[in-house]
Order: structure tokens, then sequence, then C-alpha cells
């Protein structure tokens, strides 16, 4: 006769937790994002072309692009995230999600912008010249 499985009440109670835990700091995340962007923008693209890892035509241009996809970051919803950087999700092993989206955002759709001359360096190189300058105003544990 085959038995009932019943989870563990604590280990249910862990998990939740853990869950909680996790919502409460990307929506804290967020919010500093939200309070950040532009500075931030203009973070990355600076480090961005300082580290010669984008060529571009036009600094202004790259920050706004930057910009805008910060922005919709803000309103995207988590499935909309995970399906951004489904790509690179395995890239760090604990990556910061803003990080993320903003690295599959600059390899993935800001390669094709017109101000754009090249992208250089590795996906890694990418997603850490742009954490560095996240975890500066959105620091993520």
């Amino acid at each position: 006769m085959a038995r009932d499985w019943r989870p563990n009440v604590r280990e249910m109670s862990v998990i939740s937790r853990l869950d909680q835990a996790k919502e409460v700091q990307r929506v804290r995340a967020l919010q500093l994002l939200r309070d950040n962007v532009d500075d931030l923008s203009g973070r990355i693209a600076m480090k961005l072309i300082e580290n010669k890892l984008v060529e571009t035509t036009s600094k202004n241009e790259l920050e706004e692009q930057i910009h805008r996809c910060l922005t919709s970051l803000l309103t995207a919803e988590e499935f909309e995230v995970q399906y951004q950087v489904a790509n690179i999700r395995d890239l760090v092993p604990r990556p910061h999600f803003v990080s993320l989206y903003v690295t599959a955002y600059i390899i993935e759709k800001l390669i094709d912008h017109r101000c754009i001359v090249d992208i250089y360096g590795t996906d890694e190189e990418i997603y850490r010249c742009v954490n560095a300058q996240v975890t500066r105003l959105i620091p993520f544990q």
C-alpha cells in the first residue's frame, strides 16, 4: 500500500521564510533602483567606455539606452525578467538580478543599436563591469 507524503512543517516554514526574504530583498533593490536610475545609467555607460568593453559614437545615446533598460526593469514582471536573462542565468554563481538584466540587454539588444560600433569582452567581463556599478548603489546579499 502506498504511503501518503506529507511535507514536514518545519521544512515548509523554512522554505516560506526564505522565499519571503528573497522577495523583500528584491522589492528593496527595485526601490533603490527607482531612486538611483539616472546616476546608475551614467555610471554604467562611463565604465563600459572606460574599460573599453563598448565602442560607441555617442556616450549620451549609450547612457540613454541603459536608462531605458533600467526603467523597463522597473515595470517588468517576474516572467519578463526571467525570460530576458535566461541565456546568461548561470554566468556567475549568485548574480545580482539588476546586473544580469542589464548585461543581457547589452549583449542581446544594445549590440544592434545604431550608436554602438562594437562590443568587446566576454559576457562575464561585461557582467563584472556592470555589477561593480550596480552593487555600489544597490547592495544585494
